[in-house]
């Protein structure tokens, strides 16, 4: 089967304009959806079923506060896998926001494992996509998620990744992680910190 050529860009708000590249803080922040911003619910197109996870609004609200623009980047495999419909994703997206608040940019690779796509995390093509449609640099990108293919999906697309493990998070993916934190609201702090400069050697 040939895939369909790159994810989805499902709509979103006028965002807000991204801070310089180079600044104290990113350009923005993109959340993995099941299991860092709300439960992960197998193969989920009933929205009745979303709930968020632990400070989710805190931490999406906060990067917002910082006139950072936020997204979303999920892999949706139940479509290829006929269990979802794009409707249903779309419905689940609107709840999302209903509970978070709105994101300026949602990128939803609908493709199966199978299928040779470069857009299913742990490939970078859904942080590049969403980047493209933000206008920010990659390398001045945050991801926040809570498995390794979040990190490993970061990392290829040349941003900063940042883990905040769960209980389907596994040890190995937890050790392999540049960077963890305990929960969403520490994930963003850490991203919104400025660099602390190297010391110079006495």
């Amino acid at each position: 089967m040939t895939p369909s050529p790159g994810p989805w860009l499902l709509p979103g708000p006028v965002r807000q304009h991204p801070p310089g590249p180079g600044g104290p803080r990113p350009a923005a922040v993109l959340f993995d959806r099941d299991g860092t911003l709300v439960a992960d619910v197998p193969y989920n197109g009933d929205p009745s079923r979303v709930t968020p996870m632990p400070g989710a609004r805190e931490a999406v609200d906060a990067v917002r506060a910082a006139g950072v623009p936020v997204g979303v980047v999920t892999n949706q495999s139940g479509v290829a896998r006929g269990l979802l419909t794009r409707r249903q994703v779309e419905d689940v997206r609107l709840r999302v926001e209903e509970l978070l608040g709105p994101f300026a940019v949602w990128a939803v690779c609908p493709h199966g494992p199978a299928e040779g796509c470069g857009c299913r995390k742990p490939a970078p093509g859904l942080i590049l996509a969403a980047c493209r449609r933000l206008a920010v640099p990659p390398e001045h990108t945050a991801v926040i998620g809570d498995i390794g293919a979040d990190m490993e999906a970061a990392r290829a697309a040349g941003a900063r990744g940042v883990l905040v493990p769960t209980a389907a998070t596994r040890t190995e993916e937890t050790a392999a992680a540049d960077v963890t934190a305990p929960d969403l609201p520490a994930a963003v702090r850490l991203v919104l910190a400025p660099a602390v400069p190297a010391r110079e050697p006495r």
